[in-house]
């Protein structure tokens, strides 16, 4: 099944160069890797550069003008890029463990979309947190007995751990998720209308679940490594969770600003 990683970024060259290292370290690699960039300068095209120039590293680079924060469509773009059957979305601050797009095909399953799971990796150890580090036990078992990483019963792979499917919506978040290429064109991407950060995320799962899809989990596959950042302003929350709250409230999973706006 082909695959293509969505990675989201927007002014983190460093964060994002360690990210794509560890998609081009994994057991099974992606077939293509696209970064969906929300108007960085130039030196994340600076830093992209090698990667761009090297065929078998498949890294496409698609960049929207600096318009403030429009993470929606700048997925959207890259989605519409992108040619793989089934879609991982990964943000670029989070760094896959070797066995992420592994375990992402194997827990793939029709009639549902995967919510992987993420360590947080906190302001201490971001400097120097790596995909070497996140592929190392007794590194990260350091990095756990000393306090620098969350979530860390996370850092424990098992294979044989049974998955879940639910309905639920708290803890979606798009930095880890993965779905069939026809089911988000089914319910036409991300929404445009959200702007500034919060609840884009949200919505999509919402409209995937009106659309009749399930969301599947396993707290100990497919996890990622995301590196601290102060966090982002919130200005634009209240219309945000407006426009949430319309769209629960609407029997439609179709959005009217997505993918197939692209083009006009």
């Amino acid at each position: 099944m082909k695959t293509s990683v969505i990675v989201t970024t927007y002014n983190r060259p460093g964060a994002l160069k360690r990210v794509l290292d560890g998609l081009l370290c994994q057991t099974r690699l992606p077939d293509e890797i696209i970064v969906a960039d929300d108007g960085s300068d130039h030196s994340t095209k600076t830093m992209l550069t090698p990667y761009l120039d090297d065929a078998q590293s498949k890294i496409k680079h698609v960049w929207q003008e600096d318009k403030g924060f429009r993470a929606a469509r700048s997925r959207n773009l890259a989605i519409k890029e992108s040619n793989g059957d089934y879609l991982i979305l990964l943000d670029g601050d989070c760094i896959p463990e070797k066995h992420f797009i592994k375990d992402h095909l194997d827990l793939a399953q029709k009639g549902c979309f995967f919510q992987g799971k993420r360590v947080i990796v906190n302001q201490f150890a971001e400097k120097e947190f790596d995909h070497k580090t996140c592929n190392s036990k007794s590194e990260l078992m350091v990095h756990a007995l000393k306090n620098k990483i969350s979530n860390r019963h996370h850092i424990v792979r098992i294979c044989f751990f049974p998955s879940y499917t639910t309905k639920k919506l708290s803890g979606v978040r798009s930095c880890n998720m993965g779905l069939f290429r026809d089911d988000i064109w089914a319910v036409n991407g991300f929404n445009h209308d959200f702007e500034g950060w919060g609840r884009e995320d949200s919505e999509l799962v919402v409209r995937l679940f009106k659309y009749g899809l399930k969301r599947k989990e396993n707290p100990f596959r497919a996890i990622c490594f995301h590196l601290w950042h102060n966090e982002n302003k919130r200005n634009h929350l209240e219309e945000n969770d407006r426009i949430l709250e319309q769209v629960a409230q609407s029997e439609s999973f179709f959005c009217h600003s997505g993918l197939k706006e692209l083009d006009k």
